[in-house]
C-alpha cells in the first residue's frame, strides 16, 4: 500500500559521536528510501543529548556526509539538545502525578535482584527526592509487531522493569527523549537498526503511558563485522567516502537486498532510481548480516 506524503513520516536519527559509517549509511538509506517510495517526508533528527559520548563538529559532519549521498531531508534539523525544557516538563508533571519516581539502586544492587530491576524505590514510604528517575511502566509490552522481523517477543522482566527515562547524572534517557520526539514530530514509522528491535517495547510503552498513537516499526539487519559486533563508532568504524560517494551506495543498496544503480556524478540520479526500484521484500529478514 503507497501513502501520501499527508500520511507517512519517517526519520533518520544519528547521535554525533562520530562521523556516518557504513552501518548508519545503511540505516539512513534504508529509511530515506523507504520513506520516499511511500510518497512521505524523510525527517533528520540529531540526538544530541549525550555530552560526554558526543565528538565536536560530528553534527555538521553527518549532514553535510548525508547532503553528499544525495539524501536530502524535509523541514529543519530537530536538535534534541533544544528539548531539554520539554524533557523536564514531562518527567516533573510525571513525579507529580507519582507516574515516575528517584531511585538510588546501583548496577551492583540490581545485579543481586537478579538483574532486573525490582521497583523497591518505587515502593518507599518516604519517596527519595534525588538520584535517577524511573517511570511506573503498568503497561509491560510484551510483543509487538515489526514489518520486516514479525511479532516480536521479549523477556517478561524486561518488559515489565520500571526503566530509566532520566539518568543519575541529570542525562535524558533515550527513551524518553526519542519518544517525546517521535510524537512530537508526527512520525508515523520508525525505520531502523535491530540494534533497537528489542527497546522498542519500552518506547511503545511510554507511548501508551503518554496517551500518544505509537508509529509503526521496521527494524533493518545490522551491519556486523562479526556475530553480534556491529559497525560502530564505538569500535572505531570507518567514515564513508563523502568525495565519492557512488560506491558506497551501491553497497549499502546490495546489502538491503536491492539492485545496484548506474552509477553517476550527480547523486540525485542515483537516488531518483534507487527509489524508483526499492522493494521492501527484498530486504533479508535477517536481525544482522556479517560484512564480507
Amino acid at each position: 500500500m503507497t501513502l501520501t506524503n499527508q500520511t507517512y513520516i519517517g526519520r533518520f536519527a544519528p547521535s554525533p559521536s562520530g562521523p556516518l559509517h557504513f552501518g548508519s549509511l545503511v540505516a539512513a538509506l534504508g529509511s530515506y528510501l523507504r520513506a520516499r517510495k511511500q510518497g512521505g517526508q524523510w525527517l533528520v533528527r540529531i540526538e544530541d543529548i549525550d555530552p560526554p559520548r558526543e565528538v565536536p563538529g560530528s553534527s555538521d559532519d553527518i549532514l553535510k556526509t548525508l547532503a553528499a549521498y544525495g539524501l536530502n531531508w524535509d523541514n529543519e534539523i530537530l536538535y534534541q539538545s533544544s528539548r531539554l525544557g520539554r524533557y523536564q516538563a514531562k518527567i516533573d508533571a510525571l513525579i507529580a502525578q507519582d507516574k515516575a519516581y528517584y531511585c538510588q539502586c546501583s548496577r551492583k544492587q540490581i545485579k543481586t535482584m537478579g538483574g532486573t530491576y525490582d521497583g523497591r524505590c518505587g515502593r518507599l514510604v518516604s519517596p527519595l527526592t534525588q538520584g535517577a528517575i524511573r517511570i511506573r511502566n503498568h503497561v509491560a509490552i510484551e510483543q509487538f509487531d515489526d514489518l520486516q522481523m514479525g511479532q516480536v517477543s521479549v523477556d517478561a522482566g524486561f518488559a515489565a522493569e520500571d526503566f530509566i527515562i532520566k539518568r543519575s547524572d541529570g542525562l535524558y534517557a533515550y527513551q524518553l527523549a526519542v519518544v517525546m520526539d517521535d510524537a512530537y514530530q508526527g512520525i508515523t514509522e520508525v525505520v531502523r537498526g535491530s540494534d533497537l528491535l528489542v527497546p522498542t517495547c519500552r518506547q511503545i510503552g511510554l507511548f501508551k503511558i503518554f496517551n500518544q498513537t505509537a508509529p509503526t516499526w521496521l527494524h533493518l539487519p545490522l551491519v556486523c563485522t562479526t556475530p553480534g559486533m556491529k559497525l560502530s563508532k564505538q569500535n572505531h568504524a570507518a567514515a564513508i567516502d563523502k568525495s565519492q560517494p557512488q560506491h558506497s551506495f551501491n553497497a549499502a543498496l546490495s546489502f538491503l537486498g536491492q539492485a545496484s544503480v548506474t552509477p553517476e556524478v550527480q547523486m540525485s540520479k542515483m537516488v531518483a532510481q534507487a527509489v524508483s526500484q526499492f522493494d521492501l521484500s527484498l530486504v533479508p529478514k535477517q536481525t544482522e548480516i556479517i560484512l564480507s
